[in-house]
């Protein structure tokens, strides 16, 4: 018997980045796993019902609240109390669990946790709760190690399941750098390029993109065609910092600031790319990550957080201190020393396909969920309408 699920979300579909990619999966994996509609609900506090993207969730399935936490709030524990599943997409939601609990305590609550917002500290209360009376989902082993020993999670209530591929990223056949790109930069094709994506903000200066721009004089004497793309929408502070540096080291010939990339444009910057670099220091996971190998990119991450999981432990690319600029410099160097060849992508394309793969992911919630694991009926169910949507749906536009 299926049981009633209410997925609880800040937002889906009105912001770009991890959380609210995996949010968006997750609603896509509640319709492949075959509920009947009566039996799935989306909630989001942020998003309006016009943000819904219609290839993940059905629009009798998702309420966008627009930021009317009372109403939120009360629609929720109304729906919450008649639902056997509640699971939360973020610890702030937590406080509705609580609520949902104490009017209906079989409710089974579930918590995603994703990596920085748990990993700080946070309320007595929410530690009991979570202790108490929630299954964790951990995007990585990291992140639930950090539970065990910052909150005191017993390891038996929480789940590893690592980020998955989305099922609408395109994945290239090809691996030739495209034409559009390289003259929209104004780049050669046989110019080295590095290129990071990621979040740009003042709030969040742990993504490794300072320490690259600082070790390009000293790159650009070994690649003087060397040159840097950083994707992201800035705050206007962070714009004007990184503007400010640029124009410091002399480095506006060799750094371009691209800017927000939609969603439908992302995989072609891969394909542009000779290395995705991110010595990031606070990655619960790092879905770029396996965006970028899915298109057979060559990557560099750092090794102090989720990142190597994402990277399967270097087997995805290149794992440095991301606290030592001579580590970074001497993986650059060497990476792109090294000959790209079609055999050398698909490789990299291959591994992380068979690892993080859609299919894989929606067959470990079923688990969860259900109680059994998804049958071959089940993914091949999942893989028509897929494509039947993919067919019909307009491309999703990130947001920010």
């Amino acid at each position: 018997m299926q049981p009633r699920v209410l997925f609880l979300t800040l937002h889906t579909f009105s912001l770009t980045g991890g959380i609210e990619e995996v949010c968006r999966v997750f609603s896509r994996v509640l319709f492949d796993m075959g509920f009947k509609l009566q039996n799935i609900g989306v909630y989001s506090m942020y998003d309006r019902n016009s943000d819904r993207d219609s290839r993940y969730i059905d629009r009798i399935n998702f309420r966008g609240y627009r930021g009317l936490r009372s109403l939120f709030v009360a629609e929720t524990v109304r729906r919450g109390i008649r639902s056997e599943v509640v699971i939360l997409s973020h610890i702030n939601l937590l406080f509705v669990a609580v609520i949902i609990k104490k009017l209906a305590p079989k409710t089974r609550i579930v918590l995603y946790a994703h990596g920085t917002e748990v990993w700080r500290n946070i309320k007595t209360w929410k530690q009991k709760f979570i202790a108490r009376h929630c299954e964790v989902w951990a995007v990585s082993e990291f992140t639930s190690e950090k539970l065990q020993q910052m909150h005191q999670v017993p390891a038996q209530s929480i789940t590893v399941i690592p980020n998955c591929l989305d099922p609408y990223l395109e994945i290239p056949v090809e691996f030739a750098k495209p034409e559009e790109l390289l003259e929209k930069y104004g780049l050669k094709p046989e110019q080295p390029v590095l290129f990071t994506l990621t979040r740009l903000s003042s709030y969040e200066l742990y993504k490794g993109y300072d320490m690259i721009i600082e070790t390009l004089p000293e790159l650009i004497r070994q690649f003087p065609d060397l040159h840097y793309l950083l994707a992201g929408k800035a705050d206007k502070t962070e714009q004007a910092r990184l503007e400010h540096r640029i124009k410091e080291l002399g480095l506006e010939a060799h750094v371009t600031l691209i800017g927000f990339i939609p969603d439908e444009d992302v995989s072609i910057h891969f394909l542009l790319t000779d290395i995705f670099v991110m010595p990031s220091r606070k990655e619960g996971f790092g879905i770029v990550f396996i965006e970028a190998a899915a298109c057979g990119c060559r990557i560099i991450g750092g090794d102090q957080d989720g990142s190597p999981e994402a990277l399967l432990q270097g087997r995805l690319g290149t794992l440095i201190d991301p606290a030592e600029t001579e580590s970074l410099v001497k993986a650059i160097s060497d990476n792109l020393n090294r000959k790209v060849t079609r055999e050398s992508a698909l490789a990299i394309q291959s591994l992380c396909l068979e690892h993080f793969n859609y299919e894989k992911y929606l067959d470990k919630i079923q688990a969860l969920l259900l109680g059994k694991p998804a049958g071959p009926e089940d993914v091949k169910r999942a893989k028509n309408q897929a494509m039947a949507l993919k067919q019909t749906s307009q491309p999703a536009i990130r947001k920010s």
